[in-house]
């Protein structure tokens, strides 16, 4: 076990802005991808189908997210997928570990954002920052009352994606975590 935090990176939102306007998104290029799990909820043949799901990713990301302090993780719906479809198209590591959910979508009987509870069993209280577009304040809350290590919850906006801002905040908390310990 290394002894840098985790980062467990979430692909639409974070990686994948698919809430952006083209024009604002200087320096990603579009692809056009068949994860398993999207092409199930759409009706074969049809035209979604056959052109697949247009993802827009950032060539520059993963060396940025390879020179943080960390531990890198996928913590997506794509789970495998991320580091074949994903992997590739942002310079990560096509090795990384992967969340796997035991229920896509699962509906939380406390309200909590369905992938919180797993995550939280799978970084088994190793210290951890999470990016993803679904965050809430009710998850925050959740995981600073029962993990026991320190915790980053970073919610990023779907329309911009990881930001200058986004990779600072994660280098300071990384190493502040690291000193803390």
């Amino acid at each position: 076990m290394t002894d840098r935090p985790l980062l467990l990176l979430d692909v639409d939102g974070p990686l994948n802005p698919y809430a952006a306007r083209l024009p604002r998104l200087r320096g990603y290029t579009t692809h056009r991808l068949h994860p398993a799990n999207w092409l199930s909820r759409q009706t074969p043949g049809s035209r979604r189908h056959r052109r697949g799901l247009r993802v827009r990713l950032n060539p520059a990301h993963g060396a940025r997210l390879t020179d943080l302090p960390f531990e890198l993780a996928w913590a997506t719906t794509w789970m495998h997928e991320a580091n074949t479809m994903i992997a590739p198209g942002v310079g990560l590591p096509s090795d990384l570990p992967v969340i796997e959910w035991p229920e896509l979508f699962a509906k939380d009987p406390d309200g909590l954002y369905w992938k919180t509870r797993p995550l939280l069993a799978w970084a088994s209280g190793r210290p951890f920052a999470w990016v993803d577009d679904m965050i809430t304040d009710l998850d925050t809350a959740h995981v600073a009352a029962h993990h026991d290590a320190p915790a980053l919850l970073l919610r990023i906006h779907p329309g911009r994606g990881l930001r200058e801002a986004d990779f600072a905040a994660l280098r300071e908390w990384a190493l502040t975590c690291r000193t803390e310990r």
